[in-house]
């Protein structure tokens, strides 16, 4: 079908703007439909605008007419443009939006800043959590608060989601209006608005954005028409997002429309949102832009690779796809088995974002990733550093470093001829294929030498080390794979593989191979994908609003009555466009829900004829493993999405005619392949291939926008649409050996992580506590056969040397009574516990009934019995006070769940939610479950063999990293000609307990003596050894400062002397308090051997316990306070440290489900020690009780201040008081006590200390 109009599909990203046009067939065009083109996004001495330049030059080209750059071009002859745009998004990484303030309710100006409260990366001193986008914030005296479901509260009106809400504070407009107007006079024009449980209540923020507008304010986002989701803070993060993005993206759409006639007025212009569906321009919005520039991608494999399956496979059922869009700096996984998968929270530079996205995982992998060999350890690693456009890869001529760009190039995956003459500091020139020699033959040298010296008598070829960093980056870039899957309860194997973007087509042959993927995709546009698929999108238009119901019989007509009030409100939006014609509207209907007690909710969509609740089990069960019985569906949110079709725009391409003729290749390339070593294969131009030809690798395909890799044992071949599918021999696979490989070594490092991560999100899904599911408390990890640990995923510290503590005394005890299908659990510190309500699963792993590796999960359990709820006394002296504690219990025999035997165990230590707590430890065996599963898989693949050799390779690597960073502490410290350095410190709990250490470093090993620590007291902050071994485990993975995996290897080169029955050994005193000893002596420890190292000043030594409840709930949390500073930082504000990591919850869902009202949550200014570096700020944290409740505090630094380092001063001690009619009363450290309705508790962490003198 010809067009007699430009219809023009843009995809402008931040390097390379793509554009598809399907143009009116002219002789000018050589009588083709369609037209692409490819330019520089950023090119001011040519252009200013790089989409209008390409409509331009389109259009002059197909009509062979010349329009002048500074001429508007005319529109008349334009059908539509649609436009994918990385403008927001490289706004928010580069942190150059739109100056903006926040807007939000009285004592909670820091809530963003505070966010989650966790670190992003558990092992980096340094922390830095993401800048904010808002330059001002506002608070507002006003408040609301949810009320009882069903409860008669004077004055009480219906939110938007059916909750009770009760004013107690109306806001000041007046006041307000004095503060706004400063604000403008100061600039900032955009504002966000966030109050707290403005998703149900709104009126305040409808009030404060009429008063916004009437000042003149260009912009307000109100967080209730962002998002109306509970939880405050993805909610405000959000709309600040908008406020900060959105005024950014009106200009942009107004530049680029302003060189167009009457400003493309008349014109049917649409931008593509994050969630894969267009927008009119004027509705483009900041917070849902994010994800503009890969969705196409999205939607162009949805629509090729998924719905035209019947090209390339005989399957009767149509598989999911999962897409692969490799660019230069990232790369996007995504999944499509017949309906978008959309997510509702997801994080982008750090910032959390809460609206409808598609469900793109990214990793820092792509063509510009750089390629680092580790000098300590012998490892290949690739990025995450990029070397970007400027300069980019040596092969740029611009004095780049190697990346994967190169490595291909080098192989002869890449053909320069073929490439465009635009490199080098004038852009004129072509790839630069002796530079890339060069720089490989001086690595290899440099390799070769690291071997020769490490006594290994096989050198490397430069083809073998670039092909290994390829490997390597492939292997990354799986992973993401992997768990997009697997954590989602699918098989990978079980999927079609669809690599678009500019380099995924190099890749294809080997990330199949890795996944076991029997299929490939590349369409002939793969290079554009993100661009053609624009042309095959709908514009979309979504209403949503909150809901508080029960899904019932009784409430069904409610939900079915909304969502048809829904449904005419999106259609009505969707045809209120003069520009917009549709052939025919489908709407979407979506119930957002979950179990009563439970945190997660799943967007439900139903048909006309399916039930909501049966749908729900249905996907509750494949993804969690199971449902609850007996526990009532909630609905948290109504959502309905419009989809507006035109069925005869599908644009097509010109399908290629067969032929008899015999194909030839246009040339040859001298490539690489491990399976061949360097040899001369056929490249083919794909335009010249016809249907059904298929082509046996190795050999390389080449197209306008693509260049294919076919590898050997694979075989390319046509479809009638001009694209390509790949398949695979894998009977001729080469293994591998067990010697020591530094590409697989990397290889292994990122397999066995990604499967105590699979693990992890398994755990996580399962469960049903706020614990582990929201707060995260909880980690997972791989042991070796000895209990060693092997690799764990990035969660919590005090977990992890523990862990392996608990895996080997069960060893031990069980010693040959391991059977398969046996789980065995234990939380006992004379065990290898750490406190009880921290319960450890173990699972065996069976190869030829013999166990060769153990998985284990370790959780908080929110209550385990004991004198108080929540199971973290106060001042608890005995261990039987603290809970249950078993030494060893077989949770699961012959495959069977012992729910009887636990339950006996729970109910004799008096807990308080036994259901919650059979759930969890169900949720813990599925995830060891999984952990089996795919190291069964891994051993299946490479044999057990390998599989062990490379566990105990990885330990090494590990090792040699703590060796080589004890080295350099010797040689910085030693005097004279000593054999060795000692390092000394100590420090004092706030009872007045010491702990000592002296670390003797000999070289490259050190021993750390604990000796003169204090005795055991009667109390709880005793400490089993274990905890200790995690001190130092994380201190030493802390200062070693590489990315490597945190094992049993790192404490190879360490001897650990502790005196027993002190507090930091019980020894087998097996009745001592020691709830306190997991969550205040650990962080004093650490802190401790950092101050020995000279690494940072101490942090707040602390993780706040606090706990609330009754005979019928519990509620427990930690809480966040100030980091230390160090030789060249400053420390971090109001953030988890050290030995913890959990996440706070958030104000909206804590005042939803418990009788408390979060009075503040702030920054403690001034808490932070000075000096040359300030120590981070603690937090405020105030609470009001609304009924009578039991109430425990367990903290420390109370009296002791956090230490400064280097004439650095202390940072501030903490402080816990009560206020209780009108009389404020000192709480001490720990405190156990109890309040009545309106009394008040506020806790003020402590701050970090300072490093070096301020003067």
């Amino acid at each position: 079908m010809s067009n007699s109009k430009f219809r023009f599909s843009i995809d402008r990203g931040g390097t390379f703007t793509d554009i598809y046009a399907e143009v009116p067939i002219t002789k000018h065009n050589n009588n083709r439909p369609n037209f692409v083109m490819k330019l520089l996004s950023v090119d001011p001495q040519n252009y200013d605008d790089a989409p209008r330049e390409g409509i331009r030059r389109i259009i002059s080209k197909v009509l062979n007419i010349n329009i002048p750059t500074a001429k508007d071009i005319d529109t008349s002859v334009i059908e539509y443009i649609r436009m994918g745009t990385t403008v927001a998004t490289n706004a928010l990484l580069e942190r150059n939006g739109a100056d903006c303030a926040l807007i939000t309710t009285n004592g909670f100006r820091d809530l963003l800043q505070i966010g989650n409260q966790s670190r992003p990366k558990i092992f980096d001193l340094v922390i830095q959590k993401p800048s904010l986008l808002y330059k001002q914030v506002i608070e507002v005296d006003e408040r609301v608060r949810l009320c009882p479901a069903g409860s008669k509260v004077e004055g009480a009106v219906a939110g938007a989601s059916g909750d009770l809400v009760k004013v107690l504070k109306e806001p000041n407009y007046e006041d307000l209006a004095v503060q706004l107007k400063k604000l403008l006079n100061e600039g900032i024009q955009s504002v966000a608005v966030v109050l707290i449980h403005a998703f149900t209540f709104t009126e305040h923020e409808v009030k404060i954005g009429q008063l916004c507008k009437e000042l003149g304010f260009k912009n307000v986002s109100l967080s209730h028409q962002i998002m109306p989701m509970i939880r405050a803070v993805p909610r405000g993060f959000t709309t600040c997002v908008d406020a900060y993005l959105t005024p950014i993206i009106r200009q942009y759409v107004d530049n680029f429309c302003a060189g167009f006639k009457n400003n493309l007025q008349g014109v049917n212009v649409t931008f593509m949102q994050s969630d894969g569906g267009l927008t009119p321009a004027n509705e483009f919005m900041g917070c849902r832009a994010v994800l503009s520039g890969p969705a196409g991608g999205v939607v162009g494999y949805a629509t090729t690779a998924y719905d035209q399956q019947e090209e390339y496979t005989d399957s009767k059922d149509k598989l999911p796809v999962i897409g692969f869009d490799m660019g230069g700096t990232s790369t996007d996984v995504s999944r499509y088995a017949g309906m978008y998968d959309h997510v509702y929270e997801t994080e982008l530079a750090g910032i959390q974002i809460q609206a409808p996205q598609l469900d793109i995982q990214t990793v820092a992998a792509g063509g510009g990733s750089r390629l680092i060999f580790n000098d300590a350890t012998g490892a290949f690693q690739v990025g995450p550093e990029s070397v970007g456009a400027h300069p980019g890869p040596v092969c740029y001529r611009k004095g780049g470093k190697l990346a994967i760009t190169d490595a291909n190039l080098f192989l002869g995956r890449l053909l320069p001829e073929y490439f465009p003459n635009i490199f080098g500091p004038n852009e004129n020139e072509p790839l630069d294929v002796e530079a890339v020699n060069v720089a490989f033959e001086e690595l290899t040298a440099h390799i070769n030498k690291y071997l020769s010296d490490h006594g290994s008598n096989t050198l490397m070829t430069p083809e073998q080390v670039a092909e290994g960093f390829i490997q390597v980056a492939n292997e990354t870039m799986s992973r993401p794979i992997r768990s997009s899957t697997v954590s989602k309860g699918y098989d990978t194997r079980d999927h079609i593989l669809s690599c678009f973007g500019g380099a995924g087509a190099q890749h294809a042959c080997q990330i199949a191979n890795q996944l076991g993927m029997s299929r490939v995709v590349i369409h002939r546009q793969g290079g554009i994908l993100s661009a053609y698929g624009l042309g095959l999108a709908h514009v979309v238009k979504e209403v949503q609003e909150p809901c508080n119901k029960t899904f019932s019989h009784e409430n069904i007509s409610f939900f079915h009555d909304r969502l048809t009030q829904l449904e005419s409100l999106a259609t009505s939006q969707l045809t209120n466009h003069q520009d917009q014609r549709f052939d025919r509207i489908e709407s979407f209907r979506y119930l957002n829900m979950r179990y009563h007690g439970t945190d997660f909710s799943i967007m439900i969509h139903c048909e006309a004829h399916q039930d909501y609740k049966n749908e729900f089990e249905k996907r509750y069960k494949r993804e969690y493993g199971f449902t609850i019985a007996n526990r009532n569906i909630l609905v948290d949110d109504i959502r309905v999405r419009c989809v507006g079709r035109n069925d005869s725009r599908a644009t097509k391409e010109i399908l290629p005619s067969t032929s008899d003729r015999p194909i030839q290749p246009i040339a040859h390339s001298n490539t690489f392949f491990s399976e061949t070593g360097r040899t001369l294969i056929p490249v083919y131009d794909l335009q010249q291939l016809p249907a059904n030809y298929i082509l046996r690798g190795p050999c390389i395909v080449i197209y306008s926008t693509t260049t294919i890799v076919v590898n050997p044992n694979s075989a390319a071949k046509i479809t009638s649409d001009g694209n390509v599918t790949l398949t695979f021999d894998r009977s001729n696979q080469k293994a591998i050996g067990t010697d020591l490989d530094g590409i697989q070594l990397t290889i292994f490092s990122h397999r066995f992580m990604s499967i105590a991560e699979q693990m992890g999100r398994t755990l996580q899904r399962t469960s049903i506590s706020t614990n582990i599911k929201e707060r995260l408390d909880f980690s997972c990890a791989i042991f070796g056969p000895d209990g060693a640990l092997v690799a764990n995923a990035p969660h919590l510290p005090v977990h992890l040397g523990s862990m392996s503590e608990a895996v080997k005394f069960q060893i031990s005890h069980l010693k040959s009574d391991w059977k398969s299908g046996q789980v065995i659990m234990s939380n006992h510190p004379c065990a290898g516990g750490t406190h009880l309500p921290d319960i450890t699963v173990i699972t065996p792993v069976f190869v030829n009934d013999k166990p060769v590796f153990y998985v284990a999960s370790r959780g908080h359990h929110a209550d385990i019995g004991g004198i108080s709820p929540g199971s973290m006394p106060p001042f608890s002296r005995r261990l039987d006070e603290e809970g249950m504690a078993v030494m060893s219990f077989k949770l699961v025999r012959s495959g069977e769940f012992q729910q009887d035997g636990i339950e006996q165990l729970l109910n004799r230590s008096g807990a308080r939610n036994i259901k919650d707590n059979v759930a969890d430890l169900k949720a813990q065996v599925a995830a060891n479950q999984k952990g089996i599963y795919l190291l069964q898989d891994l051993i299946k693949e490479y044999g057990l063999d390998v599989v062990h050799a490379y566990m105990i390779h990885v330990q090494n690597h590990a090792e040699l990293a703590v060796r080589q960073m004890l080295k350099t502490v010797f040689e910085k410290r030693a005097d004279g000609d000593g054999n060795f350095v000692v390092l000394r410190q100590e420090d004092y709990m706030d009872d007045g307990s010491v702990i000592q250490l002296k670390v003797n470093v000999y070289g490259d090993h050190a021993e750390f003596d604990f000796a003169g620590t204090g005795a055991m007291v009667l109390g709880n902050t005793n400490a089993p050894k274990s905890i200790t071994v995690s001190a130092i485990l994380y201190c030493l993975r802390c200062m070693v400062k590489q990315d490597i995996p945190l094992n049993e290897g790192c404490l190879k080169p360490i001897r650990i002397k502790i005196p027993k029955y002190s507090l930091l050994d019980i020894g087998e005193e097996s009745n001592v308090g020691v709830v306190g000893g997991n969550v205040l002596t650990s962080m004093r420890v650490t802190d401790v051997i950092l101050k020995a190292f000279d690494a940072c000043a101490a942090s707040q030594g602390c993780m706040n316990n606090f706990t609330f409840g009754n005979e019928k709930m519990g509620y427990y949390e930690t809480i966040a306070g100030g980091a230390g500073a160090g030789p060249t930082w400053q420390g971090c504000d109001s953030v988890q440290t050290h030995m913890t990591n959990t996440r706070i919850t958030d104000v909206e869902i804590l005042e939803k489900r418990y009788p408390v009202l979060l009075r503040q949550f702030a920054v403690r200014h001034g808490s932070g020690g000075e000096g040359k570096f300030r120590g981070g700020h603690g937090v405020v944290r105030e609470f009001e009780f609304l009924e009578n409740l039991d109430v425990g505090i367990l903290s420390e630094r109370r009296v002791f201040s956090p230490f400064g380092m280097n004439g650095g001063g202390d940072g501030a001690k903490g402080e816990n008081q009560l206020i209780s009619g009108g009389l404020v009363h000192n709480l001490g450290g720990k405190n156990a006590f109890k309040v009545t309705a309106g009394d008040r508790v506020v806790i003020k962490s402590p701050g970090g200390g300072a490093w070096g003198s301020s003067v």
